[in-house]
């Protein structure tokens, strides 16, 4: 990746597995929640983004942003009812 998307793109991935697990610990999930989160996350994100995650910063815009939140919480509800029977 190169250009003005490196910095933010490289941050995100530096904070984001530290992130969850200190978030999960917080309010008290276990792991296999976290796991689930952070596939649909990346699933999601090579979804949205055609497999070129730098679009979601560069050319996507709020449209893409969106579409990426909304798959991933869909993606991670479906998931996790799965495989909690909830």
């Amino acid at each position: 990746m190169h250009g003005p998307a490196r910095g933010p793109t490289l941050f995100a991935h530096t904070i984001t597995p530290p992130g969850v697990v200190l978030t999960c610990s917080l309010i008290g999930f276990g792991s296999l929640y976290a796991t689930i989160a952070l596939a649909a996350e990346w699933w999601a994100l090579l979804l949205v983004t055609g497999f070129r995650p730098e679009r979601l910063l560069s050319t996507g815009g709020l449209g893409r942003l969106a579409a990426w939140a909304a798959l991933t919480a869909a993606a991670t509800y479906l998931t996790a009812r799965l495989v909690f029977q909830v």
